[in-house]
């Protein structure tokens, strides 16, 4: 029987030019199809332009268990060039343990900021490792690597991965030009780290296999080959797969695992799956699975956190790329929260329920943003209630294909690459895709999402003991008979409904079901007697009073909500 391999993904991130392809080469003893800047216009530019792999094996430490085996490594290099990171984000996915690379002589810059944010949701365990130590001269080296590290430490303070290790090393002593027979500088410890760091990922081979590929080539008279990472469930010899990309279902005819041939792999394992001819160039990245087993999706709702490093608030109706699954496409957003009774409540994780009733916000709720008017008020008092989760309804510019329950991150791409500013701005979970084309007629309906609506009128005279006229609420052009039947209140605490339009202005009547106490009537006849008695200079003093009375008018409240998604926009009180 053959030792077992253990595969652990390991990302490699970090700011443009920290030396992270270096460090990827100087500790792999093999590198897959992809490794190591072998595109022709990475070369040319000098930086990596896609995830590349390359592996490390090493003997299994104690902590995972007896018996004999191996430790392998897949060295994941992301890009670290700023335009790159939608890149990144997609590999981040497939990460187990992640290491931040670091240019000891600048420290943390904007993109390596960004690589730790993505770490922080995407990934477990993390190594920071200083490299470039070459470069400090050597009676200071010391010194200045214990600095960065204190510097890091705190960095790092506030984050999932504080107190994680710290090494420095040098990937390339002497920079990319300096002869191969430069030995580096502190990888054998960093390897001994990362064995030290390594832990059993949960892996699953049932389940709906679907696998995230990054790299396709045609190999003359063989087929066509897709490399990448499993991400659920598992692939043998003779399986039929599906590219959603280019629907169609392609029978997978050999594999491989780092150059050995393999007969089956499982999720976390990186391979190379050969099926039968179509053109490479069709399909540079994305994702492939068991037949009709992923869903393509115009529109979703997420669960969703925003990211405390992005500055500004997230508007509802505001577009951001937004990476689900492997993809990025641009989408507009709408925030929505539970109702303000609901704000405190537990919500069961990874689950929508299309049965409560959600308040529309007009931008997602943190302490900077308070937007509902409820929330207005509380803050006077002090205390800002904000909701235990928040949702959003994302609408694709263009479809996605992805798995359920996968991570969305939204970021503005098209910020400034040289500003010193985080991009990413909110990450969750894809609870719930619509695949009709028509979803806004045959899906959003369901979602009960409302507004909140509060208009404020004044009483202008009293009818009878049961009915007053009211002005100021609506327009002169609305139609008042869709009002007829709402409850009101006036500010001297009786209840009404609204009765009828009056006349052709706006006005309308109003019934009071229970009479007007007698305090209001006096207000109201003495308010009205006051207007007739306009003109006549010899004022009483109970004319005085009566006018510092009606000085407070009457006011009428109506308060009604009203669902987004209904085509009927229907309005409702409770």
């Amino acid at each position: 029987m053959a030792a077992r391999v253990l595969n652990v993904n390991v990302g490699v991130l970090g700011h443009i030019d920290s030396g992270k392809t270096a460090l990827a080469r100087a500790l792999s003893t093999t590198g897959s199809t992809a490794a190591f800047d072998r595109a022709p216009q990475s070369r040319a530019r000098g930086i990596t332009l896609d995830l590349g792999f390359s592996c490390l094996r090493t003997a299994l430490p104690p902590q995972l268990g007896p018996g004999p085996g191996e430790l392998q490594f897949t060295l994941v290099d992301c890009p670290g060039h700023a335009s790159l990171i939608r890149t990144i984000i997609g590999g981040a996915q497939i990460i187990d343990l992640m290491m931040l690379v670091i240019d000891v002589t600048k420290g943390m810059q904007t993109q390596s900021a960004e690589c730790l944010v993505i770490g922080q949701i995407a990934c477990q365990k993390m190594v920071v490792v200083l490299n470039k130590i070459d470069l400090l001269p050597e009676g200071k080296r010391q010194s200045a690597i214990e600095k960065m590290t204190k510097k890091m430490q705190k960095t790092l303070e506030n984050t999932k991965f504080s107190g994680c290790p710290i090494v420095a090393v040098a990937a390339k002593p002497g920079g990319p030009e300096a002869p191969e027979s430069e030995n580096p500088l502190g990888v054998d410890e960093l390897i001994e780290v990362l064995k030290s760091q390594a832990y059993l990922p949960s892996r699953d081979p049932s389940g709906h296999f679907l696998m995230a590929v990054d790299h396709c080539f045609s190999i003359k008279g063989q087929g066509t080959v897709m490399t990448g990472t499993i991400l659920s469930g598992s692939v043998s010899l003779g399986d039929n797969v599906e590219i959603p990309a280019l629907k169609v279902t392609k029978k997978v005819k050999s594999m491989q695992m780092f150059h050995t041939p393999v007969t089956s792999a499982m999720q976390g394992d990186r391979v190379g799956v050969c099926v039968t001819q179509f053109d490479p160039k069709l399909l540079e990245r994305g994702l492939i699975c068991t037949p009709d087993s992923l869903h393509t999706i115009h529109a979703a709702i997420i669960s969703l956190k925003k990211i405390q490093y992005f500055r500004g608030a997230l508007q509802t109706k505001a577009k951001f790329h937004i990476t689900v699954g492997h993809e990025t496409v641009m989408g507009r957003v709408m925030f929505f929260s539970p109702a303000p009774a609901d704000f405190n409540e537990e919500i069961q994780e990874n689950v929508f329920d299309f049965e409560k009733d959600y308040l529309y916000q007009e931008e997602y709720l943190s302490k900077d943003s308070v937007s509902s008017e409820e929330n207005k008020e509380n803050d006077q008092a002090g205390e800002v209630q904000l909701p235990k989760q928040q949702w959003a309804l994302l609408e694709f510019e263009k479809p996605v294909t992805c798995p359920k329950l996968c991570l969305v991150i939204g970021s503005k791409l098209d910020t400034d690459i040289h500003a010193n500013t985080c991009r990413l701005a909110f990450h969750g979970v894809l609870l719930q895709g619509m695949e009709d084309k028509n979803y806004t007629e045959t899906f959003l309906p369901k979602l009960k999402v409302y507004k909140q609506k509060h208009k404020e009128g004044q009483v202008e005279r009293v009818m009878d003991d049961y009915s007053v006229i009211g002005r100021s609420l609506f327009k002169k052009e609305t139609n008042i008979q869709i009002f007829v039947g709402l409850k009101v209140k006036l500010s001297t605490g009786e209840d009404g409904v609204i009765d009828s339009g009056f006349g052709q202005s706006g006005k309308f009547k109003i019934r009071i079901p229970d009479g007007l106490k007698p305090d209001t009537k006096m207000l109201l006849t003495a308010a009205s007697k006051k207007k007739s008695k306009g003109g006549k200079a010899d004022m009483t003093k109970e004319d005085e009073s009566s006018k510092n009375d009606s000085a407070q008018p009457v006011t009428i409240s109506l308060i009604f909500k009203r669902y987004v998604f209904d085509a009927q926009k229907k309005m409702i009180q409770s």
